[in-house]
Order: C-alpha cells, then structure tokens, then sequence
C-alpha cells in the first residue's frame, strides 16, 4: 500500500507565486469534496486576501484506467465503459466510439439509424445543458432553476428509457446502427416534448434574466479571449462563448448533421454570462435539429446488413442453427476489423470529444486514446479566475460545465 505523506510548500514551490514562500499569500484547499467543484476536483488556491492570486487543479481522483482497460476487452465490450466516461452524455460518448469502429471497418450505417442517432444525441445535449443549467444557477443562488431543470430532463430520461431500457448507461448505439428499432410511440413522445420545450425555455429566461444576483455573479466573471482559447485549445460552449463559432457538427459533419439547418450561438463577451448564453440558445438550435430529423426520418433497418460485424436478428436465431452460432461468436470472439488507425471526433455537451483507435487485425483494439473536453478546458480555470475573488470561482468553475470522469477516465 502506498504510504501517505505530508506534502511540503517547498514541492509546490514551482507553481505558485513567491509571496507563497514568505506566507504573503495564502495557500488553501477546495475540494475534492466540495459541492460547487461537480465532481471530485481540487483546487489549490493561493491567496492574497479573498483575491485568487492563482489555481492550480489537481485531477485524478476518479480515474479509471478505462482507456488500457479498453485494449483487453473486444470492441462491443469496449463500448459500455463509454457510458461511464462523461456521464451526462452517454449516447454522444457511444456514437464517438461507434463512429471510430464504423471508420476502421468501413461499416455501413443505414440511414433510419443515422437520423435516430442525431435525435438521440441532441435529446443528450438538452438533458446535459438542463443538468448543467440547473445545478450552475443553484450554486449562485437561484434554486427554483434546479427544480425546473430536472422537470425537464426527467422527460428526456423517459425517452432513453422508453427506447433503450435504461436511462443513463444505455448502450444503445452500436456498430453498423442501433442496438433495436424504436417502439411506435417515440414520434409522439419527442414531438410532446418538442412542443412543450420552447415554453421552458422562456421559463428559464424570465427567472435569471431579471435576477440581479445571478446577473451581478456571471457579467464581467471569468473572461476569456478568442486568443486565450486558441492557446489552450478549448471548445464547445466554452469557446463559443467568447466569439468562435466553431462546432464540430458544422465544420467536420458526421451522421449526417450537413442534411439539417441550425444555427451556432455565439456570445462576444467571453465570461460566465456569455457562456449561459450558449448553452441556452444551444438548446433551441437542437429542438430545430431534432424537428427536422422526425420530419425525414426515413423507413427501413436500423443495422448495417454486414455479418462480419453485426449479429443476425433475432428472428433468425430462433430458426437458424447457423445463425445462433453466428450470433455466439460474435459475442464471445468478437470482430476484428482490418489493421489500422483511425480518430474521429464529435462535438460533445463539453466540446470536441475525439477517439484515436488502432486495429492489428485482432478482436481487441490494440490502441484507444480519448481525448475529452473536461480534461482540455480544465486548462483555462487559472486565466479566468486571477484577480477574481475567491466567491466568484463557484460560477466560473461551473461555466466550464466539468465532468471528472471524462477528464480522468
């Protein structure tokens, strides 16, 4: 067992100031276990009063190993540890990780699976930025957004549920398409919350846009500039935030996402106001993909046809000795796609959440490398916060929207 020791300031000499050394400044702990650091984060500040002088975060305490864990496992039983990396996108996690495996054995996607993976991602993006929206007003004060928030979300989760069994951890995206079919009633229950969506939103607006302190707690807090985002190379809302409209659904577009019409919110400003604003607007423009994504949904199979990679149906199991057999293999040997190496990259709640996979022709991915938004934009909470006080950390570290265990899988 690893000895537990004391950690002198002389060994942290080298990432604070040296007013640090002469006890000018402050050195305190927040977190692991603090509730406004979601998730469990450390921050070692370091002082000058209430004014945040500089933050060093210290990550790691949720690591998982998922990606080496990933290269013992066959490719399906890789995707279900997906689900757990950012937690509140698990349907965008696995479409990432499917798109990898799809682009390193050419695998076909029909396209009915194509739009259902778009209406599902974006459902994903509005129960994220709920969760986020609530919990983000809530540690400024504004507690009503919470219970509106969740009111919402708990709809979109009886969505997941009603198509996948499951509300969070789904697995419901697969190689060559979706794991099944949806039930006839998931037209009319997105279209339900389609209708009613537009409505909470202006809810939303009308509580923060007159609150003063939720106003004087985000305007002018935690600026960041195109140049600082470009330096650390932040995205999603957070870069959006401050002027770039970058969004991978439009610049790099997978499943199909160049056949709709959206908008990309930006906001000038650069600070934890302007970010609220993104996230918000965002999910208007989503309601407006998944819109027109029931419009065309096409007829057909939602399973590539391609044996080698996907198993039979079920019809066929029951009648076919060959079939059975076929089905068995594929899960207990698994697939082996041609070697090779591939990245793909979507565009998460968070930002760009890319996957590097390498084949050696086997039925186990010889290389998986994530690369998460957390872990990247992480990076920006000590330009945000200098010269800030200590009380304005609780919305900028919230603005980023943070996930720990995409940053530390």
């Amino acid at each position: 067992m690893t000895d537990i020791r004391e950690v002198s300031v002389d060994e942290l000499r080298h990432l604070v100031s040296d007013r640090a050394m002469t006890g000018e400044t402050m050195l305190l702990n927040m977190g692991p276990q603090h509730p406004s650091t979601h998730g469990v984060l450390r921050l070692l500040l370091e002082l000058d009063g209430e004014v945040v002088v500089n933050i060093i975060p210290d990550i790691g305490f949720l690591h998982t190993g998922v990606e080496k864990t990933a290269e013992s496992k066959n490719y399906q039983q890789s995707e279900v540890m997906t689900d757990r990396l950012d937690y509140l996108n698990p349907m965008g996690n696995n479409l990432t990780y499917c798109l990898a495996v799809e682009k390193l054995a050419e695998l076909d996607v029909p396209p009915r699976a194509q739009a259902l993976r778009v209406i599902l991602a974006e459902l994903q993006r509005i129960s994220s930025h709920l969760l986020w929206l609530g919990t983000s007003a809530l540690d400024l004060g504004a507690m009503s957004m919470f219970l509106y928030c969740f009111r919402e979300r708990e709809l979109i989760l009886n969505i997941f549920e009603l198509v996948s069994g499951q509300r969070m951890m789904t697995t419901f995206i697969r190689p060559g398409g979706l794991w099944r079919d949806v039930p006839v009633e998931f037209e009319a229950t997105v279209r339900d919350f389609l209708k009613a969506m537009p409505r909470r939103i202006k809810e939303y607006d009308d509580l923060l846009e007159k609150n003063e302190i939720f106003l004087d707690r985000t305007k002018g807090i935690g600026i960041l500039t195109k140049e600082d985002c470009f330096q650390y190379g932040l995205s999603g809302p957070v870069i959006r935030g401050s002027g770039v409209a970058h969004d991978l659904r439009k610049k790099q577009p997978y499943s199909g996402y160049d056949l709709y019409d959206f908008d990309i919110p930006t906001h000038p400003e650069g600070d934890v106001y302007a970010r609220y604003r993104v996230r918000v607007e965002e999910m208007t423009q989503s309601l407006r993909i998944i819109e027109q994504a029931l419009n065309k949904l096409p007829y057909g199979p939602v399973r590539s046809n391609n044996r080698k990679y996907v198993p039979p149906p079920r019809s066929e199991i029951g009648v076919s000795m060959e079939a059975l057999i076929h089905h068995f293999k594929l899960w207990t040997e698994g697939f082996t796609p041609p070697a090779g190496h591939v990245y793909v990259a979507t565009e998460s709640p968070r930002g760009e959440l890319g996957v590097y996979m390498e084949s050696d022709g086997t039925a186990k991915p010889y290389r998986v490398h994530l690369v998460t938004p957390t872990f990247v934009n992480l990076q920006a909470v000590p330009v945000m916060s200098r010269k800030h006080y200590i009380a304005d950390l609780i919305g900028i570290v919230g603005s980023i929207d943070i996930v720990l265990g995409d940053a530390d899988r």
